[in-house]
């Protein structure tokens, strides 16, 4: 059973699950995800868009639909008995759902007596808050497999089984179409600077983001007309919110400044990558999203705005200096971060007009993916979920 809890996660979780059927087509997959994994042959008993919530305050709020899936899954533990669990990412449902299953010593068959293995595949961020958490992970979960070399050294201090896979999008990011061909079939010009708006996967992320980037791009473009816009959607996200807060937008500036201002946007929902690759520059959530355009070498400016309660609780236990990926693997800022008040539109467009005019950036952005580890992190992973099963 394959356990994810968001749109990245999903598709990690996807890449997992080919490799595990490459090498062993006779395994039955099970569990919570979204396309992707369907997509990948996972018989998903739920969707991930009940649990794509972020933040304290959303998680309250949304706590029945949560704990509804929650029991569902234990449920499906007790009734299917799978040889082993695999928790992507999520830790907040995950960790909890590693520690009934423990406390229920629940068995892969009811004959055997040996307890279901459980492996945990991208990293709870313990870098960037309490370390030690690394002690009760121990406890719940028998492997960690983690993206990233500096996260091997933590768990491995610890004595915890971990093996370090590299990351899945180095592999991933496959462009099908050129920027050409992309701007070509959504209407716009291949020779202005195309700009790209990121809000995020979850819909309270866009519903934070995307105004203010908005108004940002509204900005870039009374500066220089010579510029246009994508509005890349994400799968998990529907096409009538995203639409709805585009009208929104326009409606409160126009009541705002009593006259309307439209600029050369599309939304692009078609593969992800080619359309993070027709872009010259994007404004982007904070989250894997930050890795992808880097890998494509796109410079960007990273916001984030999440509630209130949420941000001050982060702030205060948060103990590295970045919360962009790119950034944390880098090592160093190469993409100016915006968080909360300061995520407004002018600093997003004065930040975003900057990048467009730093041409060290592209190199910056080149040496991340040295970081990210060779070709090959799914079979890697898949190996050693095999490798513990057995």
């Amino acid at each position: 059973m394959i356990v994810a809890g968001e749109a990245s996660g999903d598709m990690r979780a996807a890449g997992l699950a080919r490799a595990l059927k490459e090498l062993n087509p006779g395994l039955r997959l099970t569990g919570i995800g979204g396309e992707h994994m369907r997509q990948a042959g996972v018989e998903c008993f739920e969707d991930i868009t009940e649990l794509a919530v972020i933040g304290i305050a959303e998680v309250l709020k949304n706590l029945g639909r949560i704990k509804k899936v929650f029991d569902q899954t234990l449920n499906q533990i007790d009734t299917t008995h799978p040889d082993c669990v695999v928790l992507v990412d999520y830790p907040g449902f995950n960790l909890r759902l590693a520690g009934e299953i423990k406390k229920r010593n629940i068995c892969h068959s009811r004959e055997s007596g040996n307890p279901i293995k459980i492996i945990y595949y991208i990293s709870p961020q313990v870098w960037a808050w309490r370390e030690k958490r690394v002690l009760k992970i121990k406890q719940l979960v028998d492997r960690m497999i983690v993206l990233f070399p500096f996260e091997q050294a933590i768990y491995s201090k610890y004595g915890m089984k971990v093996d370090y896979a590299g990351h899945p999008l180095v592999d991933e990011i496959i462009v099908g179409h050129d920027q050409t061909e992309v701007l070509k079939s959504l209407g716009l010009s291949a020779s202005k600077t195309t700009i790209g708006l990121m809000p995020g996967s979850r819909a309270k992320e866009v519903e934070r983001h995307l105004p203010c980037m908005l108004e940002a791009a509204r900005i870039l473009y009374k500066q220089n007309k010579e510029r246009q816009f994508i509005l890349l959607k994400a799968s998990s996200v529907p096409l009538e919110l995203v639409s709805r807060v585009i009208a929104r937008s326009a409606v409160q500036r126009s009541k705002a400044t009593k006259q309307s201002f439209i600029i050369p946007l599309k939304i692009y929902d078609g593969p992800i990558y080619d359309g993070i690759n027709a872009m010259d520059a994007v404004m982007v959530a904070s989250g894997t999203a930050t890795l992808e355009a880097a890998l494509l070498k796109k410079p960007m400016v990273i916001i984030y705005k999440t509630s209130w309660i949420t941000y001050y609780i982060a702030k205060s236990v948060i103990k590295i200096p970045y919360i962009g990926l790119v950034n944390i693997v880098a090592g160093k800022k190469v993409a100016e971060e915006l968080i909360q008040n300061n995520a407004n539109a002018a600093n997003i467009a004065n930040a975003l007009e900057a990048t467009l005019h730093n041409p060290q950036i592209i190199n910056e952005l080149a040496a991340v993916k040295t970081t990210l580890g060779e070709s090959g992190a799914s079979l890697r992973a898949a190996q050693v979920v095999l490798e513990e099963i057995k």
